[in-house]
């Protein structure tokens, strides 16, 4: 019990601490990640991967961040369902794609995309990640890139160090991390829940570790998102944009890390302009405009 405390401590800084509400949570009663008529599993590389669809269109893949699931979403899905096929699954060892195996990393997760993707016969999608999303979404477009049309990410790290991550955050995930490991060595009986739990925790302390070398490499055109006051140093975040070739850069004000939530009708409305308008090369006298 003490070890799952642990956990979900540092989950929450994250993702389960921008959910609070005030009264029932919309993100415990939505019919999203739970939704009988349209969820399904899908066989991908040693485990069963839970996955929603909803709209028609063009397809667009949307990928929740570390020991989140579909519901944090609530917000995206039905805008982008208005116009696109919207694809999004619980990812592996997260959610109701349980995996039990040892190991978890991001290329894991990048791969099973992939290879979602490939089951359901989508040659091409727009993509939105958040958070480790946003780590994969890179991964996808650096790795597949023949599967990204455009590219939009929020919250996205390419390493785990305070040069990416605000110190106070690193710091608190690193000493959680040690505690957490430090209890279970104590515990005999140790569940497959527990070992989950500590997967993502390693995940989230001790990875990503992505080049810029690669980062360059990614063609797609990319929107790549942060709040002024988020969890990855704001300095990070620019970093990235001016390593891809074809980006944007928007830096949300008074924001910290769960921009799709607390400005989710300026989210919703300025990623869905990024896939419906061309990419543009702004460069000498276009600066002035």
């Amino acid at each position: 019990m003490k070890l799952r405390i642990v956990i979900l401590l540092i989950l929450s800084i994250f993702i389960k601490s921008s959910f609070a509400q005030q009264g029932a949570s919309p993100f415990d009663t939505t019919k999203y990640g739970k939704n009988a008529a349209v969820g399904k599993y899908a066989d991908i590389r040693g485990f069963k991967m839970y996955y929603e669809t909803y709209g028609k269109g063009e397809p667009l893949l949307i990928i929740h961040g570390n020991g989140g699931s579909i519901n944090n979403f609530l917000y995206q899905i039905p805008y982008f369902a208005k116009n696109y096929q919207v694809i999004i699954a619980d990812s592996r060892a997260q959610g109701k794609s349980i995996d039990h195996a040892d190991s978890l990393s991001y290329e894991m997760m990048t791969d099973d995309l992939n290879a979602l993707l490939d089951k359901l016969n989508l040659k091409q999608c727009y993509v939105i990640g958040w958070s480790d999303g946003g780590i994969n979404g890179l991964l996808l477009a650096i790795h597949h890139p023949d599967k990204v049309k455009k590219l939009a990410v929020t919250g996205a790290n390419l390493w785990p160090d305070t040069s990416a991550v605000d110190p106070f955050v690193y710091n608190y995930a690193l000493n959680l991390n040690l505690k957490g490991q430090d209890t279970i060595k104590k515990i005999k009986n140790v569940t497959p829940e527990m070992k989950n739990q500590i997967k993502l925790l390693h995940l989230l302390t001790y990875e990503p570790h992505i080049k810029l070398s690669d980062v360059k490499k990614i063609s797609c055109p990319t929107l790549v998102i942060g709040g002024d006051h988020d969890v990855i140093q704001t300095k990070h975040t620019m970093l990235i944009a001016e390593t891809i070739p074809n980006s944007y850069l928007w830096i949300l004000p008074n924001s910290g890390h769960s921009t799709p939530i607390y400005y989710k009708d300026m989210f919703n409305q300025v990623v869905g302009d990024f896939f419906t308008k061309p990419y543009r090369k702004i460069e000498g006298y276009g600066r002035f405009n």
